[in-house]
């Protein structure tokens, strides 16, 4: 992430704790994150320099218009200070601000093919990286590409049990010996 994201995510973070409303905050970012990633049209829009910050806002108000009047004052606060371009990178570092506060562990599964609940269950209970007292936010993956079994990643660490890794281990073996 960026230092920008980080600097307004923290100030955006410190701003919601001393209003107690962190948690409505947090779900309207992530509603943020939806709208931007679900249109082109409205990234286009604040990517443009042309749009003065004026008629950005407007808009704005009117695209997030569920949302907080704090959420909305923050997302003008963004515009009028030209970083519209940032706000979903803003509201994901806030997202993940957020949930280590909460104690969440952020957790990647990446498989070859669609795994049922039990099955993503057993992994992550198998797993040693995980940590069973905690909330998870798990993001599941699917890449044919690993051919089968999973990568798993839990924060910085991460458990490569790949068919494709393995396959590629015994060949490093054979061209050994």
């Amino acid at each position: 992430m960026s230092k920008v994201a980080k600097r307004y995510a923290n100030g955006l973070l410190e701003f919601t704790q001393e209003t107690k409303n962190t948690e409505t905050v947090l779900g309207e970012m992530k509603e943020i994150i939806n709208i931007l990633n679900n249109s082109r049209d409205l990234n286009a829009f604040f990517a443009s320099p042309f749009i003065d910050s004026k008629k950005k806002i407007n808009i704005s108000n009117e695209v997030f218009q569920g949302l907080s009047q704090n959420t909305k004052n923050f997302v003008s606060l963004v515009i009028k200070q030209r970083r519209e371009s940032y706000l979903k990178n803003i509201a994901q570092e806030y997202i993940k601000k957020v949930e280590d506060l909460m104690g969440v562990q952020r957790i990647s599964l990446t498989t070859a093919t669609q795994l049922s609940q039990q099955n993503v269950d057993k992994i992550l209970s198998s797993s040693h990286l995980v940590d069973q007292s905690k909330n998870v936010n798990i993001k599941t993956n699917i890449n044919p590409e690993i051919l089968g079994g999973y990568i798993l990643r839990v924060g910085d660490q991460q458990i490569d049990a790949s068919v494709r890794t393995k396959l590629a281990n015994i060949k490093k073996e054979f061209q050994l010996n």
